[in-house]
């Protein structure tokens, strides 16, 4: 069994053991809203070996590089919803308005005996969550950014507004190739993008050498823009891990990101700073 680590350590110990059991994959441990770059310009997407191979001798579809690498950037240029999924235990909505500097996001992660739902809103450089156990019910603790380090999982964020950091995930690859209309696959390097989509350190580390080479298949829509993209994360300790399933669609739809009333607001106690690792 693994843990799908929140924001918290008080949420983690809730929901240790929350993996699937049975036949099915186990949820991977993921962080909640990993850091990630709102409108980061995709670099290019090289050479390398094909999915599942380490024969860095075949060369990428310089095409199928190129139309991923659009999709990705294309991220940053207009809003859109994202959906994440690791198994049964993990379920993330983000509402994201890369231009505007805005959204919102909402997990639920649940486990045989327990169930959690953590928000979190950003409006420009202000960042407010809701994490049951930390912070008060019924209000919005206020960060003060200055406060998080680095890798805390506190979601969306100014200059990371995407949970997932697609962009620098995609463009770690560099073995892209076309796997149909409109499909891709290939391998991504996640130690070049740790504490992203949805990993923390921990986790990555514990991969090894296989970390360097995780599969992914993409897909995109008619315009190019992307539509899925799934991770398949190595086995641990000879056990399958659950994939990570992204899905991107509702392109330029309104992200209705409010700041709260004030009389709602409450700044974060060092008690929540502490429980986000700061």
């Amino acid at each position: 069994m693994r843990k799908i680590a929140i924001f918290s350590a008080t949420a983690t110990l809730a929901l240790t053991g929350c993996a699937a059991t049975g036949t099915a994959d186990p949820a991977p441990s993921v962080s909640a809203v990993a850091p990630s770059g709102p409108a980061a310009s995709a670099g290019p997407i090289t050479s390398g070996g094909p999915v599942g191979s380490a024969d860095p001798s075949t060369s990428a579809d310089p095409a199928a590089a190129a139309a991923l690498a659009d999709a990705a950037t294309a991220l940053g240029t207009d809003s859109y919803t994202m959906t994440v999924t690791a198994g049964t235990g993990f379920d993330l909505t983000a509402l994201i308005d890369p231009p505007g500097g805005k959204g919102t996001a909402e997990l639920t992660a649940s486990g045989p005996n327990t169930e959690v739902t953590v928000k979190t809103l950003l409006i420009g450089q202000d960042l407010w969550t809701q994490i049951p156990g930390i912070t008060k019910q019924g209000t919005w603790t206020h960060l003060d950014l200055s406060r998080l380090p680095e890798g805390a999982n506190v979601g969306l964020r100014p200059g990371r507004i995407d949970p997932v950091d697609t962009t620098k995930l995609l463009t770690s690859t560099t073995d892209v190739q076309s796997t149909g209309s409109n499909a891709y696959a290939g391998t991504v390097d996640l130690t070049a993008a740790a504490g992203i989509a949805g990993l923390d350190r921990v986790t990555i580390d514990g991969y090894g050498s296989a970390a360097q080479r995780v599969p992914f298949t993409a897909t995109v829509d008619a315009q190019g823009r992307l539509a899925t993209m799934t991770l398949r994360l190595p086995e641990v300790n000879g056990q399958r891990i659950a994939p990570i399933e992204v899905r991107y669609s509702d392109w330029g739809r309104t992200v209705d990101a409010v700041q709260p009333p004030a009389a709602s607001v409450v700044e974060a106690p060092d008690n929540v700073y502490g429980a986000l690792g700061g």
